[in-house]
Parts: C-alpha cells; structure tokens; sequence
C-alpha cells in the first residue's frame, strides 16, 4: 500500500501536515476536489495528487484503494466528514482528522461499533483540537480518579487561517455547548466566565462550544465538562453577541458577503508568524468531596502543534498502532502522548 492520503491537502492546515509528513520522511498522496489546487500542491511538493470529491461513493473508495490511512483535512468537517467515514469502513481503512467541531465527533463517536467490526480506527480531532485538551484531560482524570466535574481551558497567541475562519462561520449558532451530568447541554453563547491563569498570570476567559465536551467524556467518563477560551472584553463580548445576531449572519446573502471577505485573506499564519506564536493550555478537575487538581500544558503555535500531533498519530497508525473503533488521542495512546511532541511540557500544581 502507499501509505496515507491527505484529503485537503491543497488548504493551509493540510499543506502544513503534508510538509512535516516529508520532513519525517513520508511521501503522502495528497487530495481535493479542486483539481487545479491539488496538482499545484503536487507538483510544489514533488508528490503524488488524486482529484476526487465525496460525491460518488464508487469513486471515493477507487481513490483510497491502495492506502492505510486517510487523513482528513477538509473542513468545514459536518460536510466531509460522514463520507469519508463511511469509505473507511467499507474499505477497511484508518479514518482520522483534524476536526474540532463537537457534533462531529459526536457523529464519529456513534460508528465507533461499526469500526471495531470493521478492525477501523476513527480518530477525529489529531491535531490541536483536541490532542493536548484530550491528553490534558485524561492526565487530570489519572491525578483524580474520583473526578465528576472537568473545566478546561485554553490560550493562544497567533491568527486564525481562511479555514478555520470559515469552519467558525459555518457553526455559528450563538448558542454554546456543555456536559451536565452527562448530557450534552445547550446554552448561550459565553455562558460562563472564569478567572484563569496559565501560568502568566490571571485571565478572563468564557465558554465555548470546544469539541472535547465529547471527546473527553469518552476519554475520561467524567459527565460535567466545561471548556473555556482566553479573551479579551471585546472578544468576550463579541461572541456573547453571537447570541442575538447569529440568525443575520446565517442568512444566505450575509453569509456569502462573509464568505467572501474570509476567502479574500490570507490562508493563514507566515512561518514566522507560527514560529512567534505559542499556546497554553489549563485543567481543573474536582470530585464531590472538594479534592481538586490542576494541572498545565504551554506548547508550540496551535497550526504548528496541529502538524505535529497529526503527522505523530499517523506514524503511529502506519506502525500498526490503531486500536479498533472510534479513539480519542489519550484512549489510542495515552495521556502523555502529546509529551512525545517538540516544545510540549505539561506541569502538575500541588
């Protein structure tokens, strides 16, 4: 077989994977619908591109016929997802991708039967959604075993690309996300705010609607998960305002004029850029007779940790390494799997 493919290898997050897959030596087969992308990609990078979309089941499994693995960097994910899924597990293939939207996963988690009957490994969320929340959280659940209630959080310097710009439009509900007593819980949009410090000092910090509010009541069983962003005022009251406009901003001519504002910039952050950028991560777990633990993880820029993370689950993958049915990061491989990144420590408090 010839290894992995990477469907949206011609967007900014794909071409990065795609490039630390061949500074480790990997030679992927790159992937799109766009055929005029894909070959450019190709071609600047001296590999192999299939054009196909996710249309023609027939075509889709013909195109993934001679690999382990596909690699799934095509968002918005609730549209590429599902297909690609389903050829997996006719094909008997690994699945995985880089999504961080929560019914995604939730989507995924639900053929996780379908998998281990197929000898398939489902894996959503290999890059920075959600690989180091995810291991973040099953370290907090190993320090705490008695655990039922999980906060999560996170901080990032650096921008966003034209992809995930266009992910966020496509999800933007003004509504947010939550675990209360196991349930998926829906409520407004910055729901909470919270005082947090990751280690440089207190913050504020709101809701959001992060995917691990699935993936880490998988990996842990812990049933109230709360997951939280970094924001300045303007942004915290940005996105509460998200509560009211949202249905504006999914009308179909607002929606395209936004569209086309996002595709006009530029496809994401400079290699400099990333290389100037960091991320923090903070978790807090509790159990009902008041213990609690805190523990952190500071990291490279979140496209660069993305790279990484998902290029370091396909080796593990390619190496035989891909326990059936649906996985998360620390359920496949341990909490201390995103350890095994470059510039990844993780400090325990107390």
């Amino acid at each position: 077989m010839a290894g992995f493919l990477i469907y949206g290898a011609n967007g900014y997050t794909g071409g990065l994977i795609a490039r630390e897959a061949i500074a480790r030596g990997h030679r992927p087969i790159l992937a799109g619908r766009s055929q005029q992308a894909v070959e450019a990609a190709a071609n600047d990078m001296g590999l192999e591109g299939r054009v196909f979309g996710l249309d023609d089941a027939k075509n889709v499994d013909a195109a993934i016929r001679d690999v382990d693995v596909v690699l799934n960097c095509a968002g918005p994910f609730s549209r590429t997802a599902g297909p690609l899924v389903d050829t997996c597990l006719r094909t008997a293939r690994h699945y995985v991708d880089i999504t961080g939207e929560a019914a995604v996963f939730e989507a995924v988690a639900e053929r996780g039967e379908e998998a281990k009957a197929a000898g398939v490994m489902l894996m959503p969320g290999a890059g920075f959604d959600v690989v180091p929340s995810d291991c973040l959280a099953a370290h907090l659940k190993r320090r705490l075993p008695s655990a039922t209630k999980l906060a999560l959080a996170f901080q990032f310097q650096g921008r966003l690309s034209r992809g995930t710009a266009l992910t966020m439009l496509e999800n933007l509900h003004g509504r947010g996300l939550v675990r209360i007593d196991g349930k998926l819980t829906r409520v407004p949009a910055a729901w909470k705010t919270r005082t947090i410090d990751f280690g440089g000092g207190p913050v504020k910090a709101v809701t959001i609607p992060w995917g691990d509010v699935v993936t880490a009541y998988y990996s842990t069983g812990i049933g109230n998960i709360e997951v939280y962003m970094a924001a300045p005022l303007v942004r915290r009251l940005a996105i509460r305002a998200t509560r009211y406009v949202a249905p504006l901003l999914r009308r179909e001519l607002v929606r395209r004029q936004l569209e086309k504002r996002i595709r006009a910039a530029r496809p994401g952050p400079s290699d400099a850029e990333r290389a100037r950028g960091a991320s923090w991560l903070w978790g807090e777990v509790s159990d009902d007779g008041g213990n609690r633990a805190v523990s952190r993880i500071q990291g490279p820029e979140g496209y660069t940790l993305t790279a990484q993370a998902a290029v370091a689950v396909i080796q593990r993958v390619l190496a035989g390494d891909a326990p059936a049915g649906y996985q998360t990061p620390s359920m496949a491989y341990g909490p201390d799997f995103v350890l095994t990144l470059p510039g990844v420590e993780r400090k325990a408090e107390g």
